[in-house]
Formats: C-alpha cells, structure tokens, sequence
C-alpha cells in the first residue's frame, strides 16, 4: 500500500471536524518545528464548534497528535475539545493576537 502524502498548501481552508462529528473550525496554518508540524492554528469560522466556545478569540492551535486523519476534511480527536477550555485563561494573549 502506498502512503499518500499531502502537500501542506492543500490543507489550508480545510474543514476540520471531532472524531464525534462535530465541525471544528478550518485551518489557518502550520505550526513547524524543524521539519515537521507540532500543530495547526484552526480559525473560528460561522457555525463552527470553537465559534461557540470561545469568546472574541479567532482560533485555537491543535497538537498535531491529536490529528486522527487528513483527507477531504481534517479529522481530530474530541479530547482536545475540553482542553481549549482549561487552557483559554493561559493562552488567552496567544489566542487573542491570532
């Protein structure tokens, strides 16, 4: 079986989705270290889960762990979801310069 390898410009814009079914958000950028990607900035977009569980911040950055799948859609663990609520009050100046 070969492995298919994405482009990281391919994912920019791509709809990302919890391993429960709930749209996340989109993706914003890449967050590299060296030559591989620690995580992606997910923007807040119109309807969008983080829409509703952030208030005034833009977006929020996914280790890339927690990443169970990329294809057409982006698809992330649903664990990561309560973990942006512990973390808003620590990472709100990170947040809210996104």
């Amino acid at each position: 079986m070969a492995l298919k390898i994405k482009n990281v410009n391919e994912v920019y814009n791509m709809q990302v989705f919890t391993d429960s079914g709930d749209y996340f958000g989109d993706i914003d950028e890449a967050v590299l270290q060296g030559n591989k990607v620690a995580g992606w900035r997910i923007k807040a977009t119109k309807n969008s889960f983080l829409t509703r569980i952030l208030s005034g911040a833009r977006g929020v950055i996914v280790p890339h762990q927690l990443v169970k799948a990329v294809g057409d859609i982006m698809i992330i663990s649903k664990n990561a979801v309560p973990s942006y609520e512990e973390q808003l009050d620590e990472d709100a100046s990170m947040d809210a310069d996104f």
